[in-house]
């Protein structure tokens, strides 16, 4: 009686442990097939002078303008500079939210027409929580034209050359491109270093004149 007992047992564990590795069989495929959920696209939002409303960008229908934004501010290092230009020099200010998966990650303060160059403040507060230190740093000499690409309402400034969105460097100025000035200055610093050096030459001489004069009266 007890060996048929130990049998049964035995045939029903044997067959709960088929019926187990078969119902995981049939579901693993199905668990893997799964579609993971979709994150929101990256993106920025910047806000900010002579803007109504927020400019949103998204980088699955405006990569190019997402990537340039952060262009902008991505290369800031650890370390900033403590204090930054006057609030009358600094211009329009232009307030630039970072998204990652749909959600505020990092924020940043952009001045393009600040006096002596374009600069970006970073808050120590940080939509992710993070804590980096707050600084001024100089930003990229094409901010205006980048902002201006991707939509911010800023004049065309003629101090730099955009090659495309995200490029940019300063123009030689114009009066720097005139053979004919540039030949009427050279001349005249030639004639002032040889006026110059015919003044030395006279001092040296008169000056040598007069040892040579006062040594032959003391040999007399």
């Amino acid at each position: 009686m007890v060996r048929k007992v130990r049998r049964l047992l035995a045939a029903v564990a044997a067959g709960a442990l088929a019926a187990l590795c078969t119902l995981t069989l049939v579901d693993a495929p199905a668990a893997q097939a799964a579609p993971k959920p979709k994150l929101p696209p990256a993106g920025v939002d910047i806000t900010g002078d002579r803007l109504d409303q927020p400019l949103q960008l998204r980088a699955d229908s405006r990569p190019a303008e997402v990537n340039a934004v952060i262009d902008q501010v991505k290369w800031l290092g650890q370390t900033g500079q403590q204090r930054g230009p006057g609030a009358k020099d600094l211009g329009p200010k232009y307030t630039v939210v970072v998204l990652t998966g749909g959600n505020p990650a990092k924020t940043y303060d952009l001045y393009p027409l600040a006096k002596g160059g374009p600069r970006v403040y970073r808050p120590a507060k940080q939509p992710d929580l993070s804590k980096p230190r707050a600084g001024w740093f100089f930003g990229r000499l094409n901010m205006s034209e980048t902002l201006r690409g991707v939509g911010v309402p800023l004049e065309k400034q003629f101090d730099t050359l955009s090659g495309g969105i995200g490029g940019g460097e300063r123009v030689i100025p114009e009066e720097a491109l005139d053979p004919v000035q540039d030949i009427d200055d050279a001349m005249g610093e030639l004639q002032r270093l040889l006026l110059l050096n015919v003044g030395v030459v006279v001092i040296i001489t008169a000056g040598l004149a007069g040892i040579a004069l006062l040594v032959r009266r003391r040999t007399r």
